[in-house]
């Protein structure tokens, strides 16, 4: 009888040959394999208890903690779905997503429930899971997340559930490029097969020990809750990127393996700490995000000796379709140029499917390094579509094919390279911040006549939106009040960092903004990749 494939599976494996070996480490807590799964199974027990089911959906807000992984295990043992939430989301976003991906139940850290405090009456939740934090109170009335699962009896089992391998595993949210959060529905066989890549390509065994630096609302910490338990390695839990205290544990816990967007690599290698640290453990990192800087590389393979590895992707592809393999071939190559080689997108991963790039009329572009097509991919890891929006997914995919709205060449020996978006998506620090949405926040201030927000270059976080803006005549408002009111109204992290005041603003003859135009005195000189 054919087994479903499901990433759950590999917990019933560690379990079985690795009960005593170390699974998570969170700050000064220790869970071996055989107590991660106790603990995961009584989560299960006391939801099932409380009246999830087979194909609910369970909201989870929580930072990179072993509460979290337990969520991932605890929550889709039961056959329900997983929606992870971007805990730097402004209240408004919050309320949508959950909402929109009607989910039964919420369980969220205590530092990150101010802004559920200020929705909880607009959400359709009949229950609400708070995981207690020292230092942190607050108003929100829930159940304490360590009361629910100790209230299940030792003796009981957790329930057998039949797993389809196309169910929804995860209800992944991502901005992209419009103004509302799109739900990517990411299946149990998508994830298995990602995570598979993730094991495969980035040479996961029992002995890593894996830092969680990048967070794991994002695409499901690109599968490394899943493929660190598959090999039976260890999580260690990291709640805030802090380069510090990131570059003390390489040592103290022998860190062997880490991924992050090219933003964490430019706080690693730029904190002071880094040119005092002598890492001896020689850590590979994979990175993605946004395509990082040939020099950001060498820097972090130069200054903190990490093995770089450039791996691609979306969330709706699980996330990753291509990767930089290494060749040895490479390794007689100047320092400069393996750095080059090492910024490219790569080829196709193993167990994702077919991934090529294409002219407008589906024809794949030539192999010469110039010739500029879209990157579109089909197989394993692409997700069922956007939930509850046929016409989104319709267009994403077409004829088999998503579309990943990136522009790119193909190298001769096939290694694809990003050259631009086909979108105006901004990606800061490995957010995707929809420009469309700044510019409509913009247009609601009273003093804004005409407005236009677009991507440019910053050395911390790769780029940064920058607000181009048309005022009415007489209007006394300043840069700081643009961006104060953007902050008060959406994420931090989506407001303009820099705001430009102008007569008017570059359009067609038909009054389409050109966009590009606005963007050629920032880039001019630098390689605009993302």
């Amino acid at each position: 009888m054919l087994a479903s494939l499901t990433p759950l599976d590999w917990k019933r494996r560690a379990i079985k040959y690795y009960p005593e070996k170390t699974a998570v480490i969170d700050g000064e807590k220790h869970f071996t394999y055989k107590e991660f799964g106790e603990r995961t199974d009584r989560l299960a027990i006391a939801l099932d208890e409380a009246g999830v089911q087979k194909g609910d959906h369970i909201a989870v807000m929580i930072p990179n903690t072993h509460y979290m992984l337990e969520s991932f295990y605890g929550i889709c043992q039961l056959g329900a779905a997983m929606v992870p939430l971007n805990y730097r989301l402004s209240a408004e976003d919050l309320e949508y997503i959950i909402n929109h991906s009607d989910a039964k139940m919420l369980i969220v850290d205590e530092e990150f429930t101010g802004p559920i405090e200020e929705i909880r009456e607009k959400l359709s939740l009949e229950k609400i899971i708070i995981v207690s934090v020292e230092g942190h109170e607050t108003t929100l009335k829930g159940i304490d997340y360590e009361e629910f699962i100790m209230s299940v009896p030792e003796d009981t089992a957790p329930p057998e559930v039949e797993i389809d391998e196309n169910q929804l595993l995860t209800l992944n949210y991502t901005s992209g490029t419009t103004s509302k959060p799109k739900g990517v529905m990411l299946t149990h066989r998508a994830n298995y097969l990602n995570a598979a890549n993730f094991m495969y390509h980035l040479g996961v065994d029992r002995d890593d020990v894996y830092l969680h630096t990048l967070p794991m609302f994002h695409a499901n910490g690109w599968g490394g809750v899943w493929a660190i338990t598959a090999a039976g390695a260890t999580h260690v839990c990291l709640r805030k990127v802090d380069p510090p205290h990131i570059l003390d544990l390489f040592e103290d816990k022998n860190i062997s393996l880490l991924c992050g967007a090219p933003t964490v690599i430019n706080m690693l290698i730029n904190d002071p700490k880094a040119k005092e640290t002598e890492i001896t453990t020689q850590p590979r990192m994979a990175t993605a995000g946004a395509p990082p800087a040939a020099a950001l590389i060498k820097k972090a393979q130069d200054i903190l000796g990490l093995n770089m590895i450039h791996v691609y992707g979306l969330t709706e592809t699980s996330p990753f379709i291509l990767y930089c393999e290494w060749k040895k071939e490479f390794d007689d190559k100047p320092a400069d140029e393996q750095a080059v080689i090492k910024a490219r997108q790569g080829i196709e991963l193993a167990f994702n499917g077919e991934t090529k790039v294409v002219h407008e009329n589906g024809e794949e572009v030539s192999w010469d390094g110039d010739e500029l097509g879209e990157i579109v991919t089909r197989g394993n890891v692409v997700m069922e579509g956007y939930y509850k929006d046929p016409e989104k997914t319709a267009e994403a995919i077409r004829d088999g094919w998503y579309h990943t709205g990136d522009l790119a060449v193909t190298h001769p020996d096939g290694y694809i390279e990003i050259r631009d978006r086909a979108k105006d998506l901004i990606i800061s620090g490995g957010e995707n911040i929809s420009s469309t949405e700044v510019e409509g926040l913009l247009f609601k201030h009273p003093d804004v006549m005409d407005a236009a927000v677009i991507a440019i270059p910053d050395e911390k976080w790769g780029e940064i939106p920058k607000a181009v803006i048309v005022l009415y005549e007489n209007a006394k408002t300043t840069e700081d009040d643009i961006i104060q009111f953007c902050r008060s109204n959406i994420a931090r992290f989506k407001a303009p960092k820099i705001v430009e005041f102008v007569e008017s603003l570059p359009k067609t003859a038909t009054g389409k903004l050109q966009k590009f135009r606005l963007r050629e005195e920032h880039w001019q000189g630098a390689k605009k990749v993302n």
